[in-house]
């Protein structure tokens, strides 16, 4: 059994209840060297960085993943757990979205051709072949940073419509998958009440409507339509003839703010900041064809410094006040900062395997390790100074993910690889300055 750095141990050692003995001792020293190793997270290139302390062969660690029983949900469970415990009161920020990961090869499981949001503009749409993985993510707010973090905790992959009719499989929609992701960590945490933010391509009456059967425990934020089909409810019944599922037509949202007077406030943007907008909105309700009406509560968002286009934003809670509703909403942008870091520090993309159970536990396995990560970072800054990964001519107020997994790199090689026999008697005998410029080396996010 590796040592493990003690800011460490106790998350990392309550993960081996997804796992047998012999399977956690293989998945221990992949996880060490996940965090070690630089550029491609290839099971061959972990390895590589943890050749000399890795017992047993090489195929043993790819059967891992590819054949050892075991499941992705009690790890997610613990990661949600431990995140959940810090924060205060009965609340929790969710973030769900959408991310495709390229992957080539033609005998790659589930691959498909998916709409790319990083490279697609307001003009042009990109696709790209590779996976596409529906991914939840607590917002938490760090004491040592202004901005909120998203960590991930559960992700599903979707399949293409060909593929689920070849395994016979009812075919899911990103929304249906998410939907079912919320489900199962509402189920987990019976006591929490949960807001999910969504994009625009989580804008769902059918997300809504979830969201609305479970008011006491859900609410859903997201964009809106400018021209949503709006009613009043529907009269009381008479007793004669079928009861109306809707009243009276109403203006649409786009129709609604020529009309209006925007009054102006301030609220919560971007980048921990904030910003004076216009804005404008009402409770309604929401109407689609074989799907009932939805209570919701709309708002119009204009930004009065020019930078952002006019926005529409919705929520299935209409007692919220407009300017929260639009606090909340920008709450949803770090995930989109997980995303790239995943990509950027952890090789998000370079993974090849192709076999089924591959596939569906390495994605999930580096998302989890962006919420490891910054777990054991903010274990560490309670005990010690926080020190920033400066660079000439560029200066950093506060830490990022870049100097959270520099820091746990450190760490690993500190009090995991450097404290093994072969390596300890060596490393002490170098001078201070050399130890220092080594280290610096090895832990330096790429």
């Amino acid at each position: 059994m590796f040592p493990l750095p003690s800011v460490a141990e106790p998350l990392v050692m309550s993960l081996s209840i997804a796992f047998t003995q012999p399977t956690f001792n293989r998945i221990l020293p992949l996880l060490v060297g996940a965090v070690l190793t630089k550029g491609r997270r290839t099971i061959t290139s972990i390895l590589w960085t943890m050749r000399g302390l890795v017992p047993g062969h090489i195929s043993s660690y790819h059967r891992v993943f590819s054949r050892a029983p075991w499941s992705l949900f009690p790890l997610g469970r613990v990661l949600a757990a431990a995140i959940i415990r810090l924060i205060p009161g009965e609340q929790i920020v969710v973030a769900m979205d959408d991310t495709t990961a390229q992957h080539k090869g033609k005998k790659v499981y589930g691959k498909g051709c998916h709409h790319d949001a990083v490279r697609s503009t307001h003009t042009h749409i990109a696709y790209r072949w590779g996976h596409k993985w529906v991914v939840l993510a607590i917002v938490v707010k760090f004491p040592f940073a202004s901005r909120p973090w998203a960590l991930p905790v559960l992700c599903a992959l979707y399949r293409p419509r060909e593929l689920n009719e070849q395994e016979g499989r009812r075919h899911k929609t990103p929304i249906m998958l998410a939907r079912g992701l919320m489900c199962v960590l509402m189920r987990w945490f019976p006591g929490k009440q949960f807001i999910f933010l969504g994009d625009g391509g989580y804008a769902s009456h059918e997300l809504a409507s979830f969201c609305h059967r479970h008011r006491r425990r859900a609410t859903l934020v997201s964009r809106f339509y400018g021209d949503a089909a709006l009613y009043d409810p529907p009269p009381k019944y008479k007793g004669t003839g079928r009861p109306r599922v809707k009243g009276r037509k109403r203006k649409s949202p786009q129709d609604v703010v020529p009309t209006r007077r925007l009054r102006k406030a301030t609220v919560d943007w971007y980048g921990a900041t904030e910003r004076d907008v216009k804005l404008t909105g009402e409770n309604a309700y929401w109407y689609k064809s074989g799907q009932g009406l939805l209570p919701i509560r709309w708002v119009f968002v204009r930004d009065d410094t020019g930078t952002r286009r006019d926005e529409f934003f919705y929520t299935t809670d209409q007692t919220l006040e407009l300017t929260d509703l639009v606090s909340l909403f920008t709450q949803r942008w770090p995930i989109e900062t997980t995303f790239q870091e995943v990509r950027e520090h952890l090789g998000f993309e370079t993974p090849r395997q192709r076999v089924a159970n591959s596939v569906l536990r390495t994605a999930p396995c580096l998302l989890g390790l962006h919420s490891i990560v910054s777990l054991i970072f903010h274990e560490h800054a309670k005990r010690h100074t926080i020190d920033l990964c400066h660079r000439p001519g560029y200066h950093k107020v506060e830490p990022s993910f870049t100097d959270a997994i520099a820091t746990v790199r450190r760490l690993f090689w500190t009090e995991t690889v450097f404290q093994q026999p072969y390596f300890h008697k060596t490393f002490k005998k170098l001078p201070p300055k050399l130890r220092t410029a080594v280290l610096d080396y090895l832990a330096q996010a790429p």
